[in-house]
């Protein structure tokens, strides 16, 4: 697992965390958010928040991430997938995200401003997730599937190959206290092939 002690460090510690299994066992990694974390840098908002939590370790051109959670998203802005950072104004957020009444699939980039690109997929709510974020040459590649169902092509943005980054399961709960994410999966591996799944 990809978040053993030494390989992926918190940014922002969350307020609780249990390993399932003890602290040496190999089970999912069970978060509780803050009230009011969140990440997002000023666009249609006008503020920068850099407050969320984040399990992190490094990134390097030609790997690829995989985070898999369940959660249920109650609450507006309740989130939780995946992050690559560079440094609070450089990053990109993608995952599962609670607003207009539905879970919506979607991602975050953010280079001193932020933008988003939701679409809803209530079928997923409570349903396992799986974000992959593969990095190659000057790019991220963004999939996520429900379960064992198909991959989705969420997101293709940029990246300076020489940029320093990390990445691991990230969750937030601007709105309220009590949001629960358990991380089931987080595993590194070579990138992606090609953009395009067969």
């Amino acid at each position: 697992m990809g978040w053993d002690a030494g390989v992926a460090e918190w940014l922002n510690p969350p307020p609780e965390v249990l390993r399932e299994g003890g602290p040496s066992g190999g089970g999912p990694l069970v978060v509780t958010a803050a009230e009011g974390s969140d990440f997002w840098r000023r666009t249609g908002y006008g503020f920068v928040r850099d407050t969320g939590h984040a399990l992190l370790r490094p990134f390097p051109v030609d790997s690829a991430v995989e985070v898999s959670f369940i959660a249920a998203f109650d609450e507006l802005y309740d989130q939780a997938g995946a992050m690559v950072r560079v440094d609070a104004r450089t990053w990109v957020k993608a995952g599962v995200e609670m607003s207009d009444g539905a879970a919506q699939l979607g991602a975050v980039v953010t280079r001193e401003w932020s933008d988003w690109s939701p679409a809803p997929v209530p079928a997923w709510a409570g349903r396992e997730v799986t974000v992959r974020v593969s990095r190659s040459g000057d790019a991220l590649t963004v999939r996520a599937r429900r379960e064992q169902e198909p991959w989705r092509l969420v997101r293709l943005a940029p990246l300076a190959p020489d940029a320093r980054a990390s990445a691991g399961p990230f969750c937030c709960s601007p709105q309220r206290a009590g949001l629960t994410v358990r991380f089931t999966r987080f595993a590194a591996g070579p990138a992606d092939a090609s953009l395009h799944y067969p």
